[in-house]
């Protein structure tokens, strides 16, 4: 049997989401609280890994099994092993050809900046943090570009294990809320570090270092060495999944985060 889960987590606390040999990752931690109600070992696979400090408001997995047991008990009996960063919000069996990663059309990011002259302390490790003024209108000029298919080399990891830097970015967008900056990012796929490198380059481009065509040249050049540094995980979310509809998963199949700590 094959089950498919919704989860939320804290990435603060863990070192990103996949299995290390210490065992202080979602995936550990997750994989071991399902064992205690499975009453055998389970693997869990998720539609996308994320790094160490990086969170998750939707994020979805799935495992098989020869348990049988209530819906109900995959999401209270999960929890009640797992630590209170983490949290099953919802199980439900799927067909075998259902896979977590392979199936989804595509993946959402958010990232929360606190932009403010003095750091956050409420909001600590919950928000990225710049504190000169940023402009949005700027920033939404230059996202513009990101739209469509490309070569996202210059925005790539050097540890990426991608065999394409090639991705389709359906939306890349920036919203401002008081004293949040908010960007979103929709994609067929992402690259390591994709989203966090993104973020950096318009922050580049919304305080006046850059003019919003620089991020078209750095597309075109595919030199990771040219763009601005990897900002920081901690206002990262995985903040949604895209499936067909013939899977029926909660949520009309577009799993979206329900609210954005810290926004109105």
């Amino acid at each position: 049997m094959r089950i498919a889960l919704g989860l939320e987590y804290d990435g603060a606390p863990f070192q990103g989401w996949q299995s290390q040999p210490n065992g202080n990752t979602v995936q550990d931690v997750l994989e071991r609280a399902l064992a205690e109600v499975a009453g055998e070992a389970v693997r869990v696979v998720c539609a996308g890994r994320t790094d160490a400090g990086v969170h998750a408001l939707a994020q979805v997995a799935h495992f098989d099994t020869q348990a049988v047991r209530p819906d109900s008990a995959w999401v209270r009996g999960t929890n009640a092993h797992l630590p209170d960063a983490v949290a099953v919000r919802w199980a439900i069996p799927v067909d075998a050809e259902f896979h977590a990663r392979f199936t989804a059309r595509s993946r959402s990011y958010s990232y929360l900046l606190h932009n403010h002259p003095v750091r956050p302390a409420v909001n600590h490790g919950k928000v990225g943090w710049f504190h000169l003024q940023l402009d949005v209108e700027r920033m939404n000029r230059a996202a513009a570009h990101l739209i469509g298919e490309h070569d996202f080399s210059a925005f790539r990891a050097a540890e990426c294990q991608a065999k394409s830097p090639v991705k389709t970015l359906h939306r890349a967008g920036v919203d401002r809320r008081g004293d949040l900056v908010v960007f979103d990012f929709r994609a067929d796929a992402f690259l390591h570090h994709m989203v966090r490198n993104l973020v950096g380059a318009l922050v580049a481009v919304g305080k006046g270092r850059h003019p919003p065509e620089w991020i078209a040249e750095l597309l075109a050049g595919r030199d990771r060495r040219r763009a601005a540094p990897t900002f920081s995980p901690a206002g990262l979310y995985f903040a949604g999944v895209e499936y067909e509809s013939r899977w029926c998963l909660p949520g009309a199949n577009r799993i979206i985060a329900p609210f954005l700590p810290g926004s109105d």
